[in-house]
C-alpha cells in the first residue's frame, strides 16, 4: 500500500528515546519510504520529569529534517506534533505550547501509563473534550484496565476519543493476547488510526506497511484507507 500517512513516530534525533543521531534517524525515514509512507507526523515524547523537550528544539529538529528531505528530493511530506503524557497540567501545556497538538490541530496523541485507572483516564479525556480538544489514545492497547474489559474503548469513543494502535500490536509481535485485543478493536470497527511508534532501526523499526497489507487483506481496500489514509489526512487538514 503506498500513500500511508504515519502518524506516530520517534523518528527526530536526540528528543526523545527515539532516533539518537541523524544517521539513525534517515535510515528510520528510508524504511518508512520502503514501507509505502508518504506522509509522516514525527511525535516526540513529552513527560514530566523523563523527556521535558524543550519544543523549540523539536521545531529545530524538524525544520532541519523538512531541509534534508527538500535536499534529498524525496516524495515525503511531514508534520510536527507531540506524544503527550498524562499529566495535571495537560491542558494549560497544550494552550502555552509548552506541549504540542498534532499538526497545529487541535488533535492531541495522549499517552498513559499501565499503572492509570480506568476513572483517570475517562477524566483526562474528558477534561480534553470540553477544553476543545480531540484526543487520540496512543497504544490503547497497553493499558490492563481496558485490555481487561473492551467494552471501556466504546465508553471512550462516545466520550469523544479517538482510538490509536500500533502496527506491531495488530501484526501480533507484541503477544498473542495483545493481537487479539487489537483484532478485536478492528472486527468492532473501534479504530481510528495506526501508528508505527518506531523508535530505532533495530528493535523497533516501522512495520506499518506491512501492517496495511495485512488490514487490507482482513478487512478491504476501503476500510485500510480510512484507516491508514483519510483519517490521519483530517490532522493535516484540521478537520
Amino acid at each position: 500500500m503506498i500513500g500511508i500517512v504515519d502518524m506516530h513516530c520517534h523518528i527526530l534525533p536526540g528528543l526523545d528515546d527515539g532516533a539518537k543521531n541523524w544517521n539513525v534517524a534517515w535510515k528510520m525515514i528510508q524504511r518508512e519510504y520502503d514501507q509505502g509512507v508518504r506522509r509522516i507526523i514525527f511525535t516526540p515524547h513529552y513527560r514530566e520529569r523523563y523527556f521535558e523537550v524543550d519544543q523549540r528544539d523539536a521545531v529545530r529538529q524538524y525544520n532541519q529534517m523538512r531541509s534534508l528531505l527538500a535536499r534529498m528530493n524525496m516524495k515525503l511530506r511531514v508534520h510536527l506534533g507531540c506524544e503527550c503524557h498524562s499529566h495535571d497540567r495537560m491542558v494549560e501545556h497544550l494552550q502555552s505550547g509548552e506541549c504540542l497538538t498534532m499538526a497545529q490541530s487541535k488533535y492531541v496523541l495522549i499517552e498513559f501509563s499501565s499503572a492509570h485507572n480506568f476513572p483517570k483516564i475517562r477524566n483526562r479525556i474528558y477534561e480534553l473534550v470540553k477544553s476543545d480538544y480531540k484526543p487520540i489514545i496512543a497504544h490503547i492497547e497497553r493499558y490492563p484496565c481496558i485490555v481487561e474489559d473492551i467494552e471501556k474503548v466504546k465508553e471512550l469513543i462516545e466520550l469523544g476519543a479517538y482510538i490509536q494502535v500500533n502496527a506491531d500490536s495488530l501484526l501480533g509481535l507484541e503477544s498473542n493476547r495483545i493481537k487479539k485485543f487489537c483484532r478485536q478493536l478492528m472486527k468492532a470497527d473501534w479504530i481510528h488510526f495506526i501508528g508505527s511508534d518506531t523508535h530505532d532501526c533495530v528493535d523497533r523499526i516501522s512495520n506499518i506497511g506491512k501492517c496495511a497489507k495485512m488490514v487490507e487483506h482482513k478487512m478491504g481496500v476501503s476500510y485500510a484507507t480510512r484507516i491508514f489514509y483519510d483519517n490521519p489526512m483530517k490532522i493535516v487538514r484540521k478537520e
